[in-house]
């Protein structure tokens, strides 16, 4: 300190501290061989609260508003001192100033995932984090516990042990918890109350109280969410086989829509086809067997032919002769249903075809209703 300052602390008789800052939890006000004047004004704003320490110990602690410094109103510190006398002589004690407020949006997190016991997907490992709110509730434990001797004391000086206290915690809570990984997201709120109450008590043995405690998140591994989404996908779509002919199908119209496409598309649009002609054979009614008929049979030697069969304005097939004489009779197939086989130049009723002939003269007519 200079010789200026020296001769500017004698008459200075407010002490007082305005915190610029938004991270500062203690500062001890400089004085001159911490000397204080009879009579000396303390100012204690709102959110902070005023520390006397006497040769290593707290003497007194003040609360918001104005105060007049002396022995008479000290009488912790005069009991300190030994004094049996009202001196109007300087006396020496520190002034340590502790910022009460909330100090707000602090973040904690698991740096290592927490590995757990799971009751539907066994061992997981689950990673967390969230935030909270603390302040000084205790100036003078504070001070004695924390602070020391220090001149300033910021967040940065304990978050870290307060990071690490709420993740043992929180771990711990959540192995003894017990709920499963899919119904963590609904119990956010009660796993925040219970972490704030288990950890509440050994905040308060550093002079803090934690006022608000979130857990925003719990998450396991990329990996696992990427195979638990592929697992949700699958339930969503339900019926595979039907969603694999509705992408075919999606397929087949993209590519008429993309006539010049690249070799990709007519590899898409080929697929599009065999899709669609599954669909019809699936979407296609069933036919009605008449009763008390059967389904006559090709004769002998009759070469293997692939006929494609159109009603309703659609098309079906490739079938067999096998499958179309069954068609014809369960009565599916008429003489005035369109076919079409290879080498024909358009479609023709099936009863102009001299291999089915025989089966529709066979075949009995409807019954009466």
């Amino acid at each position: 300190m200079t010789l200026w300052q020296e001769i500017k602390a004698e008459f200075i008789d407010i002490i007082e501290w305005i915190d610029e800052s938004n991270d500062t939890l203690a500062w001890r006000f400089p004085r001159y061989e911490n000397e204080i004047k009879q009579g000396a004004q303390l100012i204690v704003r709102q959110s902070q609260a005023a520390v006397f320490v006497d040769q290593g110990k707290i003497a007194d602690v003040f609360s918001p508003g104005r105060h007049e410094l002396a022995t008479r109103n000290l009488p912790v510190l005069s009991t300190l001192r030994g004094w049996k006398y009202l001196f109007d002589s300087p006396f020496k004690a520190e002034v340590y100033f502790v910022n009460t407020k909330n100090f707000t949006n602090l973040k904690w997190g698991t740096k290592n995932p927490v590995m757990l016991r799971d009751s539907e997907f066994g061992p997981v490992r689950l990673r967390s984090y969230g935030t909270y709110v603390v302040r000084v509730v205790d100036p003078a434990r504070f001070v004695r516990e924390i602070v020391g001797t220090g001149a300033h004391f910021t967040l940065e000086g304990i978050c870290d042990q307060l990071k690490n206290l709420i993740v043992t915690r929180f771990s711990d809570l959540l192995g003894e918890s017990g709920i499963s990984v899919l119904d963590l997201a609904a119990n956010y709120d009660e796993l925040s109350a219970r972490l704030k109450d288990k950890i509440a008590p050994e905040f308060l043995e550093y002079g803090l109280d934690v006022t608000k405690l979130l857990v925003e998140n719990i998450s396991l591994p990329i990996e696992v969410e990427e195979a638990l989404d592929k697992r949700t996908s699958i339930g969503v779509i339900g019926n595979l086989d039907n969603f694999v002919k509705f992408q075919g199908a999606n397929a087949m119209e993209m590519a008429a829509k993309n006539p010049g496409g690249d070799a990709s598309a007519g590899v898409g649009m080929g697929i599009g086809f065999a899709m669609a002609n599954q669909m019809g054979k699936v979407m296609a009614p069933p036919p009605v067997e008449p009763q008390g008929s059967s389904p006559p049979t090709l004769p002998p030697g009759a070469a293997a032919v692939n006929y494609f069969v159109g009603k309703n304005g659609k098309q079906a097939g490739p079938f067999d002769e096998t499958a179309v004489a069954a068609y014809i009779g369960k009565g599916a197939i008429t003489e005035e249903t369109l076919m079409w086989k290879a080498g024909m130049e358009g479609w023709e009723a099936a009863g102009k075809f001299p291999e089915f002939v025989l089966l529709f003269d066979s075949n009995p007519p409807p019954l009466p209703q």
